[in-house]
């Protein structure tokens, strides 16, 4: 199983990622206002806008409609940021159409039952530590960090080092 997902890290160019329970923990703080708080890995962060700066393709796929997401993802220079997510499978379809990605070249990271269409589709389908058994089933990989504690920055991490495109900067590490 670990040789056959490895063996798929060099034809990855595009990333997918669900955003509660992935590039977040899975809990939601709310305030007496009724506001959602959520937290995110900055080492995550900092792979995605790695990844980015290298050429590959970020897409995030939610359910939530939370703007500070969509902002926080925008300032790390995601452009392809679909929230109210209600049918995943679809917007991954029209986005691999719009962008002519191959599915193989697709990894997905997903944590619940809303994203298994949708991973299903994916060349390699992933999961953080703490996702479903029903998402752990059908995954090629399964992180040992849980969401929001460093999931997408092994996934990124992982592909980039074996295309060649981790860390050959040093002054870009210092940002």
């Amino acid at each position: 199983m670990e040789k056959s997902y490895k063996t798929q890290l060099k034809h990855i160019n595009t990333f997918v990622f669900d955003v509660d329970g992935v590039l977040t923990d899975g809990l939601v703080l709310v305030t007496t206002d009724g506001e959602l708080l959520r937290k995110m890995n900055v080492q995550d962060g900092y792979s995605i806008k790695t990844a980015i700066q290298k050429g590959y393709h970020i897409c995030i796929i939610t359910g939530g409609t939370n703007e500070g997401v969509s902002k926080r993802l925008r300032g790390l220079g995601v452009k392809d940021v679909f929230l109210g997510a209600h049918d995943k499978k679809k917007i991954l379809s029209e986005y691999l159409e719009r962008h002519s990605i191959d599915p193989n070249q697709v990894l997905y990271m997903g944590d619940d039952i809303p994203d298994i269409p949708a991973m299903q589709m994916a060349g390699l389908p992933c999961a953080p530590q703490n996702a479903t058994p029903e998402v752990k089933a059908l995954c090629r990989y399964v992180s040992h960090k849980s969401g929001g504690e460093g999931c997408v920055r092994d996934v990124i991490e992982q592909v980039l080092k074996v295309r060649g495109d981790w860390f050959q900067n040093f002054s870009a590490a210092n940002d």
